[in-house]
């Protein structure tokens, strides 16, 4: 059976704003424009997702699977801060998909978990996940069957759609729209 998955990327937070590792901070202002029809909605267990599936009018239920990644102890520091003070592990966590210089999950660990997720959906035709940025680019990296390299090529804004069309094992990108777009 066919189904239709928006990926709902949350609301922007303070560490969005500041090209920052995140924490479990809350959305700086819901902005979700209009609702989202679904016939399932799932979300990732963070606050920043609760709030903006609240504000898309969605009672999502928490799925441990749509976790951001774990940025271990980068979690709440800028890139710039990171990149000057540890150059050489920013390096490698650019360029070695399995590394994790932080101490938290590495880019194959993530695809893997999205990957999981992605072949066990939940049941429905159509479903909602707000999840965050890192989810939704591994979500197009499986789907689409490309390299981890792909994920760093991906640029998802908050409040942006990604929609997959398919079955697991069989993903097709209908399209990216970001936030206000009609699409």
């Amino acid at each position: 059976m066919s189904r239709t998955l928006t990926v709902v990327s949350h609301a922007a937070t303070a560490a969005t704003r500041l090209a920052a590792f995140p924490d479990d901070e809350p959305v700086e202002r819901p902005g979700a424009e209009g609702g989202l029809s679904a016939d399932v909605a799932v979300r990732g267990p963070e606050s920043r997702c609760a709030q903006t599936a609240a504000a898309l009018g969605l009672s999502a239920e928490s799925d441990d699977r749509l976790r951001d990644c774990d940025y271990g102890r980068w979690r709440g520091r800028t890139l710039d801060d990171v990149a000057a003070a540890e150059p050489d592990a920013v390096a490698v966590w650019l360029t070695d998909p399995a590394a994790a210089p932080h101490g938290g999950e590495s880019l194959l660990d993530l695809l893997d978990r999205v990957g999981g997720w992605l072949d066990a959906p939940p049941d429905g035709r159509r479903t909602a996940a707000v999840t965050h940025p890192a989810v939704a680019k591994a979500m197009i990296v499986r789907a689409l069957g490309a390299e981890p390299s792909a994920f760093w090529r991906i640029d998802i804004a908050p409040l942006s759609r990604t929609i997959l069309r398919g079955e697991p094992g069989r993903w097709t990108l209908r399209w990216l729209t970001k936030a206000g777009s009609t699409r």
